[in-house]
């Protein structure tokens, strides 16, 4: 039988239903209606005056609004599309209010409104990944615009998030896919309706990009809420992978475990590192924060101009936190073909006309690229922590030597959880790189591989050191009590 996401409050209050409708007798029925006609006058003061106006109002939408609380008997379909329908209405409001700021401001944007449609369906598409294209004659001349910021795709895929774990609500899990495929077709048409208002003869983009790049944002967003709300994706689905494991034998689930146990030290090693580049960057932006306003106040954006240009460096804030994080690995980043930045050295003094880029560093700073080290000792104590080394295990049976085992296993070890946190990174890196498609700005963001390589030997030195010096640390409730 499916499995049924639904509220459990409706079996329950069937089940109620049906309980009291069996224990009833006609004395209690009698009663129960003369309970319901006091209550009635109660309510409404007589009980055969006719019910006002503003009664049967304020009853209308009490009804409405349970309705809405509890979801409309529609087709799956339909309930999809307008969730769809609510996460674009809501993410083009948030985009038009700070493009509409900066209109009235008279500084960026004339008060055209046309103009502030076309801008704000614009950034919406950049948004959700969707490159803008110039013509010949637009300023600067031809190129192709894609900068993805990434603190814009929290809020669609946040939205598309409670849209899922509506839906999932509302579905048995063999009809789920009905409600995402409806959600997925509405919001890929809202796509090419957007780029249609948005395109003029001087930018467009392609109507086959705002189709397919905005559905995978809204797309992973409905999984998502889907799965927290049935609680793992085995349920989701239909897979009872608990049943799938025990057919595989003891040294398979052995690997498995193991493996397992190292994807997620590497998660933790990624996490850990991003963590503790945002922290440095926010430390360099305190200690630079005077060269920051001093740019921002050369601009002179005025009151709402100022308010969007905040917000706009505000979406590009967790790109620069990548670029942190790349600046710290050593392998550093490009702000345009002329200019690249790392720990070791800078070049170039070209750059975009941010205010946050007032607080880049000056001259080497060698010392950072212990941090993703610390990120490192951090994923191996806790791998020490969280899973059984069978690796470790298997090696000593084979060499029947310890330290052989313990020196081979910790250095796979290493290798690995350096690996998945850099692979984790070139992810980030890559959503978080782009092209202004002007001049000298053709690609801003970090040097991916060259920082991948630096991360993975940084990372897997910290995972060994943590994970042998863990022992000398942590208690062990056997031997210790």
């Amino acid at each position: 039988m499916p499995t049924d996401f639904k509220d459990s409050r409706d079996a329950g209050g069937a089940g109620d239903a049906e309980t009291s409708s069996e224990a009833g007798s006609p004395r209690d029925a009698e009663a129960a209606a003369a309970g319901e006609g006091a209550a009635e006058q109660l309510v409404y003061g007589v009980g055969d005056e006719r019910v006002s106006l503003t009664t049967r109002t304020r009853e209308a939408l009490y009804r409405f609004r349970v309705g809405l609380q509890e979801g409309m008997p529609l087709p799956l379909v339909i309930q999809g599309g307008i969730e769809a329908i609510q996460v674009y209405v809501l993410g083009l409001l948030v985009v038009a209010l700070p493009v509409a700021g900066a209109a009235m401001s008279g500084g960026w944007l004339g008060a055209d409104v046309s103009e502030v449609a076309r801008v704000t369906g614009r950034w919406w598409l950049l948004g959700h990944g969707v490159p803008l294209v110039r013509s010949e004659a637009a300023i600067g001349g031809a190129g192709t615009m894609w900068f993805l910021p990434l603190g814009f795709v929290v809020l669609p895929g946040w939205l598309a998030w409670r849209a899922g774990r509506r839906l999932a609500r509302a579905s048995w899990s063999d009809q789920l896919w009905q409600a995402m495929l409806g959600s997925l077709l509405v919001y890929g048409v809202l796509g090419i309706v957007t780029t249609w208002w948005a395109s003029s003869e001087l930018i467009a983009s392609p109507w086959w990009g705002a189709l397919l790049i905005p559905l995978v944002i809204h797309g992973l967003g409905l999984i998502g809420g889907a799965w927290r709300e049935a609680g793992s994706f085995g349920r989701l689905i239909g897979f009872n992978a608990a049943e799938r494991v025990l057919h595989h034998s003891q040294y398979q689930r052995w690997a498995g475990s193991y493996v397992w146990a190292v994807v997620r030290a590497g998660f933790v090693g990624l996490v850990m590192a991003v963590g503790l580049a945002s922290a440095a960057f926010t430390v360099q932006l305190v200690l630079h924060w005077v060269d920051v306003i001093n740019t921002v106040m050369r601009l002179n954006p005025g009151l709402w101009g100022g308010a969007a240009l905040m917000l706009l460096q505000l979406v590009f804030v967790p790109n620069i936190v990548m670029y942190t994080l790349a600046y710290v690995s050593g392998g550093g980043f490009a702000l345009g073909s002329t200019t690249s930045i790392s720990a070791f050295g800078s070049f170039g003094t070209d750059m975009p006309p941010l205010p946050v880029l007032g607080m880049l560093p000056d001259g080497p700073q060698v010392w950072v690229v212990a941090i993703p080290v610390l990120a490192g000792v951090v994923a191996g104590w806790w791998f020490m922590r969280e899973g059984e080394n069978h690796l470790e295990e298997w090696l000593t049976l084979r060499f029947s030597q310890r330290w052989i085992g313990v020196t081979l296993s910790s250095l796979m070890l290493g290798l690995l959880v350096g690996a998945v946190s850099a692979v984790g990174f070139v992810v980030l890196a890559l959503l978080s790189s782009g092209t202004l498609g002007l001049g000298i700005f053709t690609w801003i963001g970090p040097h991916v591989w060259v920082s991948a390589g630096l991360l993975v030997a940084e990372i897997g030195v910290g995972a060994v050191l943590g994970n042998v010096a863990a022992p000398l640390f942590e208690r062990d409730p056997v031997l210790d009590d």
